[in-house]
């Protein structure tokens, strides 16, 4: 009996594998379209054309079978990088989106500081969660929609505009990873324009303010404050001072802000005498790698128990109403006007309003572009010291 043969459609490459050579290299590439749908060039470690042209041809081939159900899309892959390893020593590698992102995340690990990178993470996982079942395909099959739909539900969530920026653009360039690898040759957050947004500015605390929040501020608090009022640093610097930092001889303080690290700039401030007072008092901690505020070093600064939040309630009960803030938008949290930040912008305004120099205070807060890692001179020094001492004593 004869058996009719089983009808086995003829699959072709919906584009065409090519060669291409690089400069200096003596082997020919292949362009072929890898089982994501993305378009590759490896080299075939052939340097007769027609030679390479049979291996590029074998390539596309089991790729272009996934595409037509002949094989999953995990078994072309495992096909074609088993032949690229073959042939040219190096296996091929495909990542799902979460792959990717866990990956590119871990590069980051060593690179940024750890508060950066706890926000990274989150964002990442964040992110993963949110696509749910396509976090297992492959990074290319990521669309503009699905970046968009991400952002929605940023905003649904009742995050602020420049929040949902920030929030993709850090995924953004993890996608920008993925193409500078040849993971993909398209990244789709570029299809989004940001979500227009306006700026708030943080407005500065009254002397009486700063004062109500020192009588209600307790343990590690209430020298945080005074650091804050009296140097203008932000309050993850001001957290995690150490004691190394501080010279009560030559009354200065000084460190690396969180911000300039990677251009490592120095901020040197003179120490107000009021603040001078708080650290004579504090003074006896042996280890010069001790942190000032132990209470506070490391946390993070948001989240339900991260820094801002616990300050927000010494606002609250110094009766500054940290609600008080610019109408609302519907449907997302309104944004307070006074923060820890505040301190800063008081330390700003006040040396401001006594006719401070604009790039004296800027030495002072770390926002100059110049090399602060200089040896002031005696008169700089001076300027700088009669700068601070413009702030009034709490």
């Amino acid at each position: 009996m004869l058996l009719t043969p089983l009808y086995v459609p003829t699959i072709v490459p919906t584009q065409m594998a090519s060669l291409t050579r690089k400069d200096r290299s003596p082997y020919w590439y292949c362009c072929f379209t890898r089982p994501d749908g993305t378009r590759t060039k490896v080299s075939t470690k052939q340097t007769n054309r027609n030679d390479a042209m049979a291996v590029c041809l074998e390539w596309e081939l089991a790729a272009t079978k996934a595409g037509h159900g002949a094989l999953t899309e995990t078994q072309a892959q495992k096909v074609v990088s088993d032949i690229v390893e073959r042939v040219s020593g190096q296996p091929l590698v495909f990542h799902t989106v979460t792959e990717w992102m866990r990956f590119w995340l871990k590069g980051k690990q060593q690179t940024r500081a750890s508060s950066t990178y706890e926000r990274y993470h989150q964002i990442v996982e964040q992110f993963i969660e949110f696509l749910g079942n396509r976090a297992s395909l492959g990074v290319a099959h990521i669309t503009p929609s699905d970046i968009m739909d991400y952002r929605g539900s940023l905003e649904g969530k009742g995050l602020s505009p420049k929040t949902c920026n920030l929030t993709v653009k850090i995924i953004g360039a993890a996608l920008n990873a993925a193409k500078r690898q040849g993971l993909i040759t398209y990244n789709p957050v570029e299809a989004l324009d940001p979500l227009p947004h306006e700026a708030i500015t943080k407005k500065p605390f009254t002397h009486e303010q700063v004062s109500d929040l020192l009588q209600k501020a307790t343990g590690d608090w209430r020298g945080a404050i005074l650091a804050g009022y009296y140097t203008g640093q932000r309050l993850r610097d001001v957290a995690n001072i150490r004691w190394s930092a501080i010279d009560l001889t030559q009354k200065r303080l000084s460190l690396m802000p969180q911000k300039t690290k990677r251009s490592k700039k120095w901020v040197i401030i003179p120490l107000h005498p009021r603040l001078e007072e708080e650290f004579l008092e504090m003074a006896g901690q042996d280890d010069p790698d001790a942190f000032l505020f132990p209470s506070l070093a490391g946390k993070p600064t948001g989240g339900a128990h991260g820094l801002s939040m616990a300050f927000s309630r010494i606002m609250a009960a110094a009766g500054i109403d940290a609600r008080m803030k610019k109408p609302p938008v519907e449907g997302r949290r309104a944004v307070s006007q006074f923060s820890f930040h505040s301190l800063r912008h008081s330390f700003n305004s006040t040396m401001a309003n006594n006719g401070v120099p604009t790039e004296v205070r800027q030495l002072l807060t770390g926002h100059s572009s110049e090399e602060m890692n200089k040896v002031y001179t005696h008169h700089e020094w001076k300027v700088l010291r009669t700068a601070v001492e413009h702030l009034p004593k709490v």
